[in-house]
Formats: C-alpha cells, structure tokens, sequence
C-alpha cells in the first residue's frame, strides 16, 4: 500500500466510500448509454439526444463529485476546465478530431472529470493494490502490445510515436497504477466514442501522420493533462494550507 500512498495527497479513504465504488464500477455502462444517445444512430432514428446526454453527464459528474473526499473533488473540478482548454487546442486549433457537430459538446468536459475519476478509484481498489506489482506488468505488457499491433497492422503510426512518449512519461512518473487505469478508462471512451460517431480522429494528424480512428496513443494526451492536473491540484492545496 505504502507504494501506492506515495501519490501526491493520495487519500486512501476517497476509495472506501461505497458511493464512489458505485459510480466508478458503473462508468462504463453509463458510457455506453450517454455516448448512444449522442450517437449518429440515434439522432437519425429518433431525434438529438445531445442535450439529454448534457443533462446525464453533468448529473453524473455531480454525484460523483459530492460522493468524494476534498482532494478527488480539486481534481474533478480542475479537470472540467483543464479539459475545455484541451479541446480547444487538440480539437479547434490543431484539428486532430472533430465531433459530429460543429460546436464541442458541453458533456465533453465532464465527461473527461468522470473518466479521470473512475480511474483514481480503480486505483484504490484493494485488489488491485494488493497485486500492484504484477498488475503493473501486465498492464505494461497489454498497452505495448496495443501500441504495436495497431501500429504495424493498421499503420497507426501516431500510436507508436505517442505510445512511446506514454511509456516515458510513464517512467518519469515512476509508473504509478493510477495513470495505467486512467489509461484504460480512456481508451475505452474512445472506443466507445468512435463507435458511435459521437466524434471521429482524422486521419492524417497535422496533416502527416497516418492515425487509425480512435488511435490508441491517445492515451499519452490524457496522462500529459494528468500531470498538469496533479500539479495545478497541488499548487491549490499548498496555497489553500498556507492560508489557514
């Protein structure tokens, strides 16, 4: 546990509320839903459903966010906003995605707070901590092999240089099991996401580097934004200490 601990301002209590295990666990079913209604399916069949899955996302995100201890609760927070500034340059200015209308869906951001949520309480699971070691391995293993297989079989050439630059930020990170099942989570939503035609990756990032849609090295985009996340959290707390 000690291993674990050792994330900055960890609160090992953020995973022993029930509420929280709840809303974690049922991330990927209420993915499914949300992102289905948004679909290109849905709205062709029955009618938009983008505002419906604004109102669900942002229900969501609010029990999720009162259900949590003070530090998941800075990280949420921070991560609606954080997130808005990367749609803009990942999806606006760099055009590296587009989703099914012009305009980016007010889900998106708490959308992105919920999957970065799910994944810290992932990480906290005490099975999970209990085989820490081994999992990380094998989560290793897994992510290597995705990076590859896309890479050389769907020439997803995009995935191999940012799958790599994952792994390293992964070292620099000293291979914390929070950000391998954020990563997870991730890939997902995007799965997920694509399957729907919620938003589509182009396939030529900036124009040069053939990408599959969604590419799985996607993932080291979300974890670059966690580091931001964790410290922009940390400077809050520092701040907030100093003044009591």
């Amino acid at each position: 546990m000690s291993r674990f601990l050792a994330i900055p301002f960890f609160n090992f209590h953020e995973v022993k509320n029930r509420k929280l295990f709840f809303y974690a666990y049922f991330f990927p079913f209420f993915t499914v839903l949300a992102l289905f209604i948004d679909s290109v399916f849905f709205t062709a069949t029955y009618f938009d459903g983008r505002s419906l899955t604004n109102v669900l996302a942002i229900t969501y995100f609010c029990l999720f966010f009162f259900s949590a201890q003070a530090y998941l609760r800075k990280l949420m927070f921070c991560m609606v906003f954080l997130s808005y500034l990367g749609e803009l340059i990942f999806c606006k200015a760099l055009g590296m995605y587009a989703y099914r209308t012009i305009d980016i869906p007010l889900y998106v951001p708490f959308g992105h707070a919920i999957v970065y949520a799910s994944g810290f309480v992932f990480a906290g699971i005490p099975i999970i901590i209990s085989n820490e070691k081994k999992l990380k391995k094998i989560f290793f293993v897994a992510l290597a092999i995705l990076f590859l297989m896309v890479g050389f079989f769907l020439n997803d050439v995009f995935s191999l240089i940012f799958g790599l630059l994952f792994f390293i930020l992964m070292k620099r990170k000293k291979w914390q099991m929070v950000y391998f099942t954020i990563a997870f989570c991730v890939i997902f939503i995007e799965l997920v996401g694509t399957y729907f035609r919620c938003w589509t990756w182009v396939p030529k990032t900036f124009g040069i580097i053939p990408a599959v849609n969604p590419p799985m090295g996607a993932v080291f985009f979300y974890a670059g934004g966690d580091v931001i996340l964790a410290k922009i959290v940390s400077y809050w707390k520092s701040k907030t200490e100093i003044s009591i």
